[in-house]
């Protein structure tokens, strides 16, 4: 900045103007203030040029500067506002989440200025979807969308990501289906959309519809969005074979697609790969791998894994979460540790400054459950700071199953019928806890209830991979497009069943 001062000093003795290398070197030095002193010292019968303001305009606008409001207000009183300087300042504003009060108002003195008429321009007018879209404004990103005579892939992409983050997925599939041209940024963003918001089937469809039949490249993202929803329906072998494209494309780079893949390898059940992949992250590895692998070995009861990896955690200085405290906890329940869970629950607030949530409130609730520890268990539930949910009673009621408790568990059911009356397993297993302890007219009492709400089982259902894609089948379901032959192969099966138990009478007989 000193050299710019300098030649800044050097200009005015010799009573030359040459401002514009002038303000690169301000600009680059990153000094916006004396940047926009620059500018204002120029008299406004012969101000600096448009392109000038807008370069500094951008910078102001992209790093959310105080200065940019009476800038941009004295760029207007001198009339050198261009559709570039709204352009500037509207894709700043949607990259950094920039004052939207502020943006929405140079909306309508853009309109009011007559540089915008009918999205005439498109660099400006993508700016503006793009602003909207990821300000969650949906119905302005929309009017601007539609008001637009060209479009071209990117304002699509800008509205369809923006539905999609909104958990507006029927209108993000209409945006879709209407897109002239599709790129990975679009397919992406139905992938990650139908993922977020728990449509996996179709996220897996998707990718498959994207990497095989269009013959588009996944990307990073792409590949990040889809094997969480692999996880979600256990098709490992698509897994796979996205794990060897990543690593044919080098994409095993990005730690995203390193800790997604750690996490499908995990949820899918598979230990051994996770930890190979988790193994070469390497020092890449953040608080997020830590947690994946840590949540891995604590799921599957590998309690010692567990908290050994969480030691090492601890020694490499990085600082852990609340995700870090769920999965040691759990493998502390794994292992029977009431006492380590005990003092690492404790030590959140006390050493890390974290304060429990609910999920480690139920987390410990589990431990002390299972343990036989029930008083205690009630006793830290009425100690909660938030009213206990449906998953803290259900863990009292699971313990209770376990040990017996008829009272605590009539408590729990009592007030799991509250938060979640449509759910009759819970009455289910009150009654099984009854019949355990010989107690038959509170069998009776609990089926007779059961009848008035006209229990029945929900329908389960199963899903198959095959090939890369997952086949999902219900009881008695006939959707399948080749259910003739699923049928036929079953009664297959059960013959074959049927006629080796005549040959082995002494066998319990397996109906079809």
């Amino acid at each position: 900045m000193e050299g710019a001062k300098q030649l800044h000093a050097r200009l005015l003795r010799r009573g030359t103007r040459r401002l514009q290398p002038l303000l690169l070197r301000v600009l680059a030095a990153g000094d916006l203030r004396y940047a926009a002193l620059l500018l204002e010292s120029y008299p406004s019968s012969s101000p600096p040029s448009a392109l000038l303001h807008n370069r500094l305009l951008h910078a102001l606008a992209s790093l959310r500067h105080p200065l940019l409001l009476p800038f941009f207000s004295r760029a207007h009183r001198l009339r050198l506002l261009t559709p570039l300087s709204f352009t500037l300042l509207f894709s700043s504003s949607a990259a950094s989440s920039f004052s939207v009060p502020f943006a929405v108002s140079s909306h309508g003195l853009l309109i009011k200025s007559g540089n915008f008429a009918s999205g005439g321009d498109p660099f400006l007018a993508s700016a503006l979807v793009s602003f909207y879209a990821k300000n969650r404004l949906l119905h302005d990103a929309r009017r601007v969308f539609d008001e637009m005579p060209r479009r071209d892939a990117a304002v699509y992409n800008a509205l369809l990501s923006a539905y999609t983050r909104g958990g507006l997925i029927d209108a993000a599939e209409k945006l879709f289906e209407e897109m002239p041209e599709k790129n990975v940024v679009s397919w992406t963003a139905m992938v990650s959309g139908y993922a977020q918001n728990g449509r996996h089937e179709q996220a897996v469809e998707t990718f498959l519809e994207m990497w095989e039949r269009a013959e588009v490249q996944p990307n990073e993202l792409t590949v990040s969005s889809v094997l969480p929803a692999c996880a979600a329906v256990g098709a490992m072998d698509l897994g796979r074979k996205v794990e060897k494209y990543a690593k044919s494309k080098g994409l095993l780079e990005n730690l995203f697609v390193a800790n997604a893949l750690v996490e499908m390898y995990a949820k899918c059940g598979s230990i051994q790969q996770a930890w190979e992949v988790f193994q070469g992250i390497g020092l890449r590895r953040d608080l997020c791998s830590w947690n994946s692998m840590i949540m891995a070995f604590a799921v599957h009861g590998l309690w010692r894994e567990a908290l050994g990896l969480f030691h090492k955690l601890r020694m490499t200085g990085i600082k852990p979460d609340g995700i870090t405290f769920v999965g040691v906890i759990l493998a502390c329940t794994h292992g029977g540790l009431v006492d380590e869970g005990k003092l690492l629950f404790n030590s959140m607030r006390a050493e890390f400054g974290l304060n429990p949530r609910i999920e480690h409130y139920g987390c410990m609730v589990d431990l002390l459950g299972r343990a036989g520890l029930l008083k205690e268990a009630d006793s830290l539930i009425a100690s909660m700071p938030v009213e206990p949910d449906a998953v803290i009673w259900g863990a009292l009621l699971g313990a209770c199953s376990f040990h017996g408790n008829v009272e605590l568990a009539e408590i729990a059911v009592d007030k799991l019928m509250c938060l979640e009356p449509e759910n009759t397993a819970n009455l289910v297993i009150l009654s099984n806890i009854y019949a355990s302890c010989g107690k038959w007219d509170g069998v009776a009492r609990v089926w007779k209830l059961l009848k008035e709400k006209d229990h029945k089982k929900s329908a389960g259902s199963s899903f198959i991979e095959l090939d890369g894609r997952m086949h999902k089948f219900l009881v008695e379901d006939k959707s399948h497009p080749r259910f003739e032959e699923v049928y036929k192969t079953l009664d297959s099966v059960t013959l074959t069943m049927k006629l080796a138990n005549l040959e082995n009478p002494d066998e319990v007989e397996v109906e079809g």
